[in-house]
Order: structure tokens, then C-alpha cells, then sequence
């Protein structure tokens, strides 16, 4: 008992030195978006970098791009700085520049969860999805990321891009024993069930995602063609009656009425 007492004070105490030590922090993984900065010019990097997220989130690109140029302005040793700076420049199609910028993020905070997770996205998207596991991994090791399972999420999506059904389904159960209400590992999973035909499985997926999230068009469009597939007829309806009130504009309201389930 005194041993167990005494480990957990331990690890109390480092994990709170960590906010005064970027070093360190740096070496158990926390992001250093996390951490806090002890000059002025990190503090004013990292006030721009958040704003430019914010931003960024919100679709206003051009407003990002400034708030990254005034946080790399501020503190040219920021690494979030660089990262933000990639994810706007990945938005705005500008790919070389982007993978520029998270190299350079990379080079100045290797093992940062969320810099490799954004890399990782980026090769995804930009043809490279075998090299981007390597840097899912690397962000998933983190013991100190808040977010393990947006890498875990990210990296079955580039599974499914190489049509490995079974190594992205791996994938999206790991983000799921990390975060029980991700919404996007759990409608993957319902599609790969019902494209396999477990259909049950499926189903259970689903159930569970509609009481977590508004259905969208391709939610409420799987839940037709897996009731469907069970051959529930009432529960069926109540999908289509969904999908062609909500969504009647919809490629997937045509196929209802096309009749095209597959």
C-alpha cells in the first residue's frame, strides 16, 4: 500500500513539473500546444496560434493564414505555429507549402502528438496513406495526448482509402475503447459491418449512434439498407421516412426512390 501511495504521489509530481519544463513535457509526449510558455514571445505565438485555429475551424482561411504568420513572427521556434500553417495551407490546396510547413514543425517537435497526427492526415490525403501510419502511431504513443483517438480514427480512414477493410476496422475499435461516443469510428464500423454482411452488427452500430448524434443523410441511408438486409420492414420505413424528410435533396434520397440499395 505505502509503495502504491508513494508511485502515484511520484507520478503526481512529475506530471506537474512537466508544465514548468518544456523539455521534459517534450519527451513524455504532452503537445506543446499544452504546455505552458515562459517567455513573452512564446505566450504571443501561442495566443495567434489558437486564434488562427479558431479560425481555421470556422472556415475562415485567409484570417488563419495571418494569425500562423503573426504567430511564426512572434516565436520562429513555435512549433504549433508551423502546424497551424500547414492545416491552412493544406485547406487552401497549397500542398507543398503545407508539407513544408509540417516538416518544419516536425523538425522542431518530432515526437508532438498533434503534429504528427496532422502529417499523418496530410500524407493520407495527398496519396501517401502507408507512409502516414508511421506518424498515427507516433501520436498515439503519447501518454499525455487528450486526443488519442482522433489518430486512431484517421488512420483507419487511410485503411479504408487502401480498401483494408480488416486493419481499418482494428483501427476504429481502438478509437472507440479511447472515446465510446466517436461518432465517426462508429458509423465506419457499422458500414464495414454491413458491407460484409453482419448485419446485426451493423444495426447495433447504429443504434448506438442515433441516440448519440443527428442522423446524417449517409447515416439514415445505411440504416435503410441494413433493416433492409434483416428484413425489418417497420424500422426500414422509419430510416427512409427520416432520410426523405430531412435530406430530400440528397444523393441518397435519389437512390431510395431509384430503388438502388446497392
Amino acid at each position: 500500500m505505502r509503495r502504491s501511495v508513494f508511485l502515484a504521489a511520484a507520478a503526481a509530481v512529475l506530471l506537474a513539473g512537466c508544465a514548468g519544463n518544456p523539455h521534459l513535457s517534450q519527451q513524455l509526449g504532452e503537445p506543446v500546444s499544452q504546455q505552458t510558455m515562459t517567455t513573452e514571445a512564446g505566450q504571443r505565438a501561442k495566443v495567434h496560434t489558437e486564434l488562427g485555429g479558431l479560425y481555421l475551424s470556422r472556415g475562415n482561411a485567409s484570417v488563419a493564414l495571418d494569425e500562423a504568420n503573426q504567430a511564426i513572427s512572434a516565436d520562429a521556434s513555435y512549433a504549433p505555429a508551423y502546424n497551424l500553417m500547414g492545416l491552412v495551407r493544406m485547406q487552401l490546396g497549397e500542398n507543398a507549402l503545407a508539407e513544408q510547413s509540417f516538416k518544419r514543425a516536425l523538425s522542431l517537435a518530432p515526437s508532438d502528438p498533434e503534429i504528427n497526427n496532422s502529417f499523418g492526415w496530410f500524407l493520407c490525403q495527398t496519396g501517401r496513406e502507408q507512409l502516414s501510419f508511421k506518424y498515427f502511431q507516433t501520436a498515439v504513443k503519447s501518454p499525455l495526448y487528450a486526443t488519442p483517438t482522433m489518430p486512431y480514427t484517421n488512420a483507419g480512414i487511410c485503411a479504408l482509402r487502401l480498401k483494408d477493410d480488416e486493419a481499418a476496422e482494428g483501427y476504429f475499435l481502438k478509437a472507440l475503447r479511447v472515446d465510446a461516443a466517436n461518432a465517426r469510428a462508429m458509423y465506419f464500423l457499422a458500414d464495414i459491418a454491413y458491407r460484409h454482411g453482419r448485419l446485426t452488427d451493423a444495426r447495433r452500430y447504429l443504434d448506438d449512434l442515433n441516440r448519440r448524434v443527428e442522423p446524417t443523410a449517409e447515416i439514415l441511408w445505411l440504416g435503410v439498407r441494413t433493416e433492409r438486409g434483416l428484413g425489418d420492414r417497420s424500422a426500414e420505413a422509419r430510416y427512409a421516412s427520416q432520410l426523405r424528410s430531412k435530406f430530400p435533396d440528397s444523393p441518397q434520397t435519389r437512390r431510395l426512390l431509384q430503388g438502388r440499395y446497392r
